[in-house]
């Protein structure tokens, strides 16, 4: 990659969370830093980078904690949720990317955006909400949820029952000038997180919040697309895409055409809830711009771009 680039990248909620049994504002910050220091690099190229995170576990600490605090205090609806969680996670992703920069002698202004999606309200998600949030309940809990509080109820595999929302594909960006004019003045910028806080419009124009959740390689999508980035990147938890991934028979490949990733599809090679949604986004990204996508994991983004590392997806 020669030339100076614009560049989306997706990384997930998941990818600051190390160890599910240690947990705090301070391990998510160290592996914010993980992260930023190899984003850190593609910037001190001369790249312009705008980076959009994931926040599942992060809004169900938060809807817990607001459970939790019910008897004391209002409770917080999904999309402030949502919102919290853009600026916390903003703030460890602004520090950290600051404090690596200085490492390398490099001064880095960084701006956390908070981030309003606009959704259908006429999306089918709404009338069949499909994404699990929160945590496990028993039956008397969810009968008790449902029929209080209104909330969508499924069984989860036998493991319990879950609260369900609806996950509707994001149609605009409300703060995109915002956005576009902070990377024209050369910010690194932080958007879009958790996939947007989801709006939908009212008769009058104004804008609603509503009790859903966005997915966020999707809204990625849609970003990297509005503002015509050269580069779309998903970070994962693995180096290159596989097919016949965890078997004995795996095969990682470097690289992928659109037809390829099609195919693979129809034949049930990537996970509905892993990888799925991540070829997607990249093919809605390729297929609108004739652009490159790449996915990776974090500690690749740089060699990925540079080198041979990651699956390059490509029209």
């Amino acid at each position: 990659m020669d030339d100076k680039k614009v560049i989306v990248i997706a990384i997930g909620g998941n990818s600051l969370i190390e160890e599910n049994n240690n947990v705090s504002v301070a391990t998510q910050y160290e592996a914010a830093c993980k992260t930023a220091s190899h984003i850190v690099k593609l910037i001190a190229d001369g790249n312009k980078v705008i980076i959009v995170h994931g926040n599942g576990p992060q809004v169900g600490f938060a809807l817990l904690r607001s459970e939790m605090a019910s008897e004391l205090l209002h409770t917080d609806p999904l999309d402030s949720c949502v919102a919290d969680t853009q600026g916390s996670i903003g703030y460890l992703l602004q520090k950290a990317l600051y404090n690596e920069a200085i490492k390398i002698g490099l001064s880095l202004p960084v701006a956390t955006v908070i981030t309003q999606v606009e959704v259908d309200k006429d999306d089918t998600a709404f009338s069949n909400p499909t994404k699990p949030i929160g945590l496990f309940m028993d039956e008397k809990e969810a009968k008790n949820r449902l029929e209080k509080d209104g909330w969508s109820i499924l069984e989860d595999s036998g493991r319990g029952y879950r609260r369900v929302v609806a996950s509707p594909k994001p149609k605009a960006i409300v703060e995109l000038e915002t956005i576009k004019t902070l990377i024209d003045n050369n910010i690194t910028v932080i958007a879009v997180g958790g996939g947007g806080i989801p709006v939908v419009k009212t008769a009058d124009n104004s804008l609603k919040g509503c009790e859903a959740v966005i997915d966020k390689d999707l809204a990625s999508a849609l970003l990297a697309k509005e503002i015509n980035a050269d580069l779309f990147v998903v970070s994962t938890a693995v180096e290159k895409v596989s097919l016949n991934y965890n078997k004995p028979n795996q095969i990682d490949l470097k690289s992928l055409t659109l037809d390829e990733c099609r195919s693979y599809i129809k034949q049930g090679h990537f996970g509905v809830g892993s990888m799925l949604p991540k070829i997607e986004a990249i093919i809605d990204f390729v297929e609108s711009t004739n652009k490159m996508g790449l996915i990776t994991n974090y500690e690749n983004i740089w060699e990925a771009l540079y080198g041979d590392k990651g699956t390059k997806i490509t029209p």
